[in-house]
């Protein structure tokens, strides 16, 4: 079996798993997110923007970090390209993978982010993440840079994985994860 028929029946699995997932642990979920956010806060760590994600089906709601620090939203571009935008008052558009993001003509570099969010259909013991299989966050991270950048994946904790996830080559872990049970940083 090939890795990339293997990460197939890793997605489907923790798609499957995913869809089960509670409103309640979700929004438990949401509350670890800002209870770790706050606690950074209170260390008075300078905090620039937090790059978030637009949730799509069943992917845990950190939106409303949006009250209280500045946010910055993900586009992705053609050839798996990904910028992060400030999250302002205009309208969102479309990206290349339909998904609502800023249409800014600035992006956001490396320097001006502290902390990125990710979406996880599954994460293990040893931070390798499971997503759509799009790549773009792990072709962002590629780049030093980038891979110094607190990295956190978010999910319910009936999709953290008790065995070792399959991982590719160009796989990039995670700096850790937060789920209803546990904030695992």
């Amino acid at each position: 079996m090939t890795i990339f028929e293997k990460k197939k029946l890793e997605r489907d699995m923790f798609r499957k798993l995913r869809d089960k997932s509670s409103l309640k642990q979700m929004k438990n979920v949401e509350k670890n997110v800002k209870i770790y956010v706050d606690s950074l806060l209170k260390e008075d760590k300078k905090i620039d923007y937090i790059a978030i994600y637009w949730p799509l089906k069943n992917e845990v709601d950190i939106r409303s970090l949006k009250e209280n620090i500045s946010l910055a939203l993900p586009r992705c571009k053609g050839k798996k390209e990904l910028s992060f935008y400030p999250w302002d008052e205009k309208p969102l558009t479309k990206d290349s993978e339909g998904i609502l993001s800023p249409n800014s003509s600035f992006s956001l570099s490396h320097e001006q982010i502290s902390m990125i969010f990710v979406p996880c259909l599954s994460v293990d013991r040893n931070l390798t993440r499971l997503g759509y299989g799009g790549g773009y966050f792990d072709k962002l991270r590629i780049d030093k840079k980038w891979r110094d950048i607190p990295c956190i994946g978010v999910l319910t904790s009936t999709c953290v994985s008790t065995i070792p996830l399959t991982k590719a080559e160009w796989d990039v872990s995670l700096s850790g994860f937060i789920t209803e049970k546990e904030i695992f940083v």
